[in-house]
């Protein structure tokens, strides 16, 4: 397993980091056996893994914090914090008032004393960034936090938490995991150039996305809606949505590019990933054994330039082919009142 170095920390990660949020309730519920699999992934190589509190409402973290008793040391250990965690409604967010509460949920879930990334699992509109960076600053220098990062910021919201940490003496963020893949690529156009103009990390969150480039979703079997992440999240897997008849379509194509590289559609979809010279590593996300073992074959599958140009004909550079799959969009496209002005204003003309 290759290692890369975690922006300018001097951190050296695997090339593949290890997420866990299929270990749990949202994935695989056996905790033994999830166990079993982390170990794996430690013995073939990796020494990231990236989990959330929010993965199955804990229980992610507190798999991790089991599989790494006596490991610990040996491990870059990364989670996030952002999404709501109670009924309360400042269970959740990006505020002061709570991460310092949750990141001592996060330490007690893990087992551990230090958290060696933290990141903000998304943008909080409702947060001022520097409110953001004072709090994660003071977990810093607490010792709770080695380094802090953000995931699927857009390239303004970057740059702006670039320039306020350095304007207020912050601790900055690190390192960024955006979704990425042959069928994500819109970060190519602004957040993986803001990166490397910063020098910031780059975990690629999805390099599968979602599966649909393992080959699992055809033309010729569909797609199951009725179990699983298809059920969850119907905007990435309905065959009847533009943007997805259009990856089935693609699936197509790539499945023959792969067998002209002689390596399958999981292994290439993975090297096409950790190919970008902005990407420090790709998060790979087994449920089961099986899965761990072969996505670990793809770890030295590496892509020449024919193969990667007869990729960007299909997709091509900085194209996304179904929106909802790019994680994260801002309150002024999601809210319809943040376009337009109240009708009594726009009565009086």
């Amino acid at each position: 397993m290759r290692t890369r170095t975690l922006g300018g920390t001097g951190i050296k990660v695997s090339s593949y980091c290890l997420g866990a949020m299929m270990f749990g309730q949202w994935g695989n519920p056996d905790h033994d056996e999830s166990i079993r699999i982390i170990h794996a992934a430690l013995d073939g190589g990796i020494n990231f893994v990236d989990t959330a509190d929010v993965y199955s409402a804990g229980e992610s973290e507190e798999i991790v914090g089991k599989a790494l008793t006596g490991r610990r040391d040996n491990v870059v250990l990364a989670t996030k914090a952002h999404g709501q965690m109670g009924d309360d409604a400042n269970m959740s967010g990006n505020s002061r008032r709570w991460l310092v509460r949750e990141v001592e949920n996060s330490l007690r879930r893990l087992q551990t004393d230090y958290i060696d990334l933290y990141q903000m699992h998304r943008p909080d509109p409702d947060t001022d960034v520097d409110e953001t960076l004072s709090a994660l600053s003071d977990l810093v220098r607490s010792g709770k936090v080695r380094a802090i990062g953000s995931s699927t910021f857009p390239a303004e919201q970057i740059v702006e938490a670039q320039w306020v940490a350095d304007r207020r003496g912050h601790e900055r963020f690190r390192c960024e995991q955006p979704p990425y893949s042959i069928f994500v690529r819109g970060i190519e156009a602004g957040v993986l150039p803001t990166c490397q103009k910063y020098g910031m990390g780059v975990i690629a969150w999805s390099p599968l996305s979602g599966g649909w480039l393992t080959g699992r979703y055809r033309r010729d079997s569909g797609v199951d809606m009725s179990s699983g992440r298809a059920r969850r999240l119907p905007q990435r897997f309905d065959p009847s949505r533009p943007g997805n008849a259009a990856k089935l379509a693609a699936v197509e194509e790539l499945i023959k590019i792969a067998a002209d590289a002689g390596c399958s559609l999981t292994h290439m979809a993975l090297a096409f990933v950790t190919a970008h010279p902005g990407v420090t590593s790709a998060i790979i996300g087994p449920r089961t054994m099986d899965q761990l073992t072969d996505l670990l074959v793809g770890a030295t599958v590496t892509l020449d330039d024919e193969i990667l140009d007869r990729i960007d004909q299909i997709v091509p550079p900085g194209v996304t082919l179904n929106a909802p799959d790019g994680g994260w969009q801002p309150p002024a496209l999601t809210d319809p009142a943040a376009r337009r002005r109240p009708l009594a204003a726009r009565a009086a003309g």
